[in-house]
């Protein structure tokens, strides 16, 4: 009887693109002391380039709670290819399963201002990210202190309501909802363009065709608004 374990084409193709993906960055596990007492551990991904470059900082919020392995795999499947692509990302691990939305986002804050401490970290404006729950803790995020970021990159993310809505005006935001969402989400596009664009923000927003709640990043039509947002 054999028992070697069978793999999927579809397997075998993830592990040969994570395999590169490791090759080009270096990857960095960590945590911090927040000035709370309380600590967050955090993903981080650089480009593997030897040079004094300092990069721009990119983070990246998990969905669901933002627990660990949650956590992980935002980083595996988007952080570590937004990193190939010239940027610092880090992912945060939610200290309580409540993702980075209400008391988190201090702490957040908090993690972004110490990395942009470091040498190979560029001070100065951050792209907030997030997929699902993590979209909307990064619309959140921006709403409160929108002038410190580049712009919102929501696959996907909904609003919900207007509140704050009017600081965002001016602000880059790539939104992407799968045409299949399970979640519903799909049938709430119309609203959140409509609120939104009500309020003055740069949107670039599509409705992803058989997609479901979770897809991967369309870097063609992504690269070019990602360029955009760092001029």
């Amino acid at each position: 009887m054999n028992n070697r374990t069978k793999h999927s084409k579809g397997s075998v193709v993830v592990s040969i693109v994570l395999m590169a993906l490791f090759s080009t960055t270096v990857f960095a596990q960590d945590k911090l002391t927040l000035s709370d007492g309380s600590i967050i551990e955090y993903y981080l991904a650089l480009p593997k380039v030897e040079t004094s470059s300092e990069w721009p900082l990119a983070v990246f919020m998990g969905g669901g709670s933002g627990n660990k392995p949650i956590s992980f795999e935002a980083y595996r499947f988007v952080g570590l290819e937004l990193a190939t692509r010239g940027w610092a990302v880090v992912v945060p691990v939610s200290p309580d399963n409540r993702s980075f939305r209400g008391s988190n986002v201090a702490k957040v804050r908090e993690l972004m201002a110490d990395l942009q401490s470091r040498d190979d970290i560029k001070e100065g404006k951050i792209l907030l990210a997030g997929i699902s729950n993590g979209g909307m803790s990064a619309l959140e995020i921006a709403r409160q202190n929108p002038g410190d970021y580049l712009g919102v990159m929501a696959v996907p993310a909904v609003v919900r309501n207007n509140a704050q809505l009017d600081s965002l005006e001016g602000m880059p935001i790539y939104l992407r909802i799968g045409g299949e969402d399970q979640l519903g989400w799909a049938q709430q596009f119309d609203e959140t363009v409509e609120r939104l664009e009500g309020f003055g923000v740069q949107l670039d927003a599509a409705i992803l065709d058989g997609a479901p709640h979770m897809f991967g990043m369309d870097w063609e039509r992504l690269e070019p608004w990602l360029d955009e947002v760092q001029q």
